[in-house]
Order: structure tokens, then sequence, then C-alpha cells
């Protein structure tokens, strides 16, 4: 899994990710301090998310690669100390192992 943050990000590279994730009227990402970046597996993803959601006061979007079907790519919005605080606590709990082997569960 791959994490990048970019604080106070352009509005060229905001316009580029609102086009990815079909957007063309105003989002979350108009008026964000920070946009994270992740990308990795599609089961990776969606972990991601739920704890960047859960952990701090940002919005996720999954963006849309070359393949629409396929979830590859999220990306994290919102004022800088929010973002980077949902990147670190996704780092922490997916190498900590807390979203894996639940297979076992059933």
């Amino acid at each position: 899994m791959d994490l990048r943050i970019i604080r106070s990000p352009s509005e060229g590279t905001k316009e580029l990710i609102k086009r990815r994730m079909g957007i063309t009227k105003e989002s979350p990402l108009d008026g964000a301090e920070a946009v994270g970046l992740i990308q990795g597996r599609m089961i990776d993803m969606v972990c991601a998310a739920d704890i960047a959601e859960k952990a701090t006061g940002v919005d996720v979007y999954d963006v849309k690669g070359i393949c629409p079907q396929h979830m590859t790519l999220l990306a994290i919005f919102g004022n800088t100390a929010a973002v980077e605080d949902a990147l670190s606590e996704i780092e922490r709990k997916l190498k900590e192992g807390m979203y894996s082997d639940y297979s076992h569960a059933y």
C-alpha cells in the first residue's frame, strides 16, 4: 500500500482529482487544505476508508483509474491535521493487523 499527502494542493491538482472522481460541480475537495492519497489492493482500500472516517473528520472518496470497476486509489480530503491523522491511523492499524484474517470468524 502506498500513501502520500499533498498539503495545500493547487487548483489544477484539485481539478485533476475531481475529473478522475467524475465530479463536475462543487465537492468537499474544493475547500480541502490537504489531500491524502492511498493506493493498494481493494480489500485494504475498503478497510482504509473505514479507518479514516472513524478516526477523524475527513471525507473519503474512490478515484477511478483506467478500469473504473476497480477501486485502487482513495482520496482523503480535509484540513491538514485531520488528513495526517487519518493516514497515520491507517498505517498503524493495517501494520498491526487490526483488519486482517477475519476469515475464521464465519
